[in-house]
Order: structure tokens, then C-alpha cells, then sequence
């Protein structure tokens, strides 16, 4: 009756539907776009997984309209995220593969047994190195998917868990974080664990450097 446009904040942005990789289900642009709405606005730097920049698709006249608006000299991205963006959506071209080169969706998706075997791999490198210091153990956790996108939702994975003899898993914890780069973990039932799910090589090298260094009293 008053001809009054819509609009939907999406919030993560899917481009495509996540439950083909075995995550789960995420609104998906198109589909909301579908529906009618004159605007839908979503992130880029969470599920489409480009650097951050807030994305608005929809009726072209109102993005016309948008697109002229004195803010936008403001709010506007600079031409290296444009860049990566145009170069993400290339790759959306071809969503079986997806997983092949989007690393975040590579992360996501690895079959848990693989992270299993690469926390294995560090704890028979570890164990030896903390005998006396700290019980080195493997356990299954959650990887959680993030806040943004699917904040609730998580996939199994495996944990390198530490249990210190002589002082606190807290301890432990602060220690690792006075690491050059800090290293991250959660805190549960007096033991750190440490989620491999999407470590590197050469940051599971980093993690063994840490230990090596509270070992050595270097990091308190």
C-alpha cells in the first residue's frame, strides 16, 4: 500500500548451500533474494570468506540509488578487497571445488580422522620432549564455526590436550599466550587442548617451539 521498500540483513552470507560439504545449513543469498525482498545485505568476510566488507545486493535501482549516496565515499572498500572479492567470486563459478581452494571451507571440512592423525603425529613428538612436565594426550572436541556464522553450530575434530604437573593449566595457558605468536587454547577439566583442525605445518612447528621454550622456563 505505501510502496515502501524492504530489506534483510542476512548477516553471513552463504552463496551456496553448505549442507553439499556436510556443514550445516546457512540461509543462502540467492534463495533470500528470491523471496522478494528489494535488498538483502550480507557479510563477505564470513561464509562467501573474503576480506571484510559488507555486500548489498538486490532491486538496481535502489543500489543505483545506494551506489550515489554521499556515504558511500565513506563507507566504500578499497580496490585490493575489491580485488579479492571479484577473485572469490570467480572461484563460486565452479562450487564443487570449492573446498579445493577457499581455505577456510578446506579447514571446515576436514575429515576428522585427518586431524586426528596430524594431533598423534605431535603428541609423539611431544610426549618425549614434556615427560615429567606435563601428561600429552589426544581427545576428541568440537570445532566451534565461528560467531558470526553459524554460532552454534560446531564439527567434530581432535585435540592435542596438555595436563601440567607442577602448576595450573591456567599457568600453562598464560604461558603460551606470551609466545611469539601467542598460542591459543581452551581451558577444561584442568587440561588445555589445542584443536588442530586448522593448523599448518609450520604452525604445529610453532606450537612445539612454545612448549620447548616453557619447558625451559623462557615463558613464565
Amino acid at each position: 500500500e505505501f510502496h515502501l521498500p524492504t530489506m534483510e540483513d542476512l548477516g553471513s552470507g552463504a552463496l551456496v548451500d553448505l549442507r553439499a560439504f556436510g556443514l550445516p545449513y546457512e540461509p543462502v543469498v540467492r534463495d533470500r533474494v528470491a523471496l522478494g525482498g528489494d535488498l538483502v545485505t550480507f557479510s563477505g568476510g564470513k561464509l562467501l570468506m573474503v576480506p571484510q566488507a559488507g555486500i548489498i545486493v538486490g532491486r538496481r535501482d535502489l543500489i543505483e540509488r545506494i551506489r550515489h549516496n554521499p556515504l558511500m565515499r565513506v563507507v566504500r572498500v578499497g580496490r585490493l578487497i575489491l580485488a579479492a572479492l571479484e577473485a572469490t567470486l570467480r572461484l563460486y563459478l565452479h562450487p564443487q571445488r570449492l573446498a579445493e581452494h577457499l581455505p577456510p571451507l578446506a579447514m571446515l571440512t576436514r575429515p576428522a580422522e585427518e586431524v586426528k592423525e596430524q594431533a598423534e603425529a605431535l603428541r609423539a613428538r611431544l610426549a618425549p620432549m614434556l615427560r615429567g612436565k606435563a601428561t600429552v594426550a589426544v581427545e576428541p572436541t568440537v570445532s566451534e564455526i565461528g560467531s558470526g556464522a553459524l554460532p552454534l553450530e560446531g564439527v567434530p575434530s581432535w585435540a592435542l590436550t596438555l595436563r601440567p604437573h607442577q602448576v595450573s593449566a591456567e599457568r600453562l595457558a598464560a604461558a603460551l599466550r606470551r609466545h611469539a605468536p601467542p598460542i591459543l587454547g581452551r581451558l577444561q577439566d584442568q587440561r588445555l587442548f589445542l584443536d588442530l583442525r586448522t593448523l599448518d605445518q609450520e604452525e604445529m612447528v610453532e606450537i612445539e617451539r612454545a612448549l620447548r621454550r616453557w619447558k625451559e622456563g623462557e615463558l613464565g
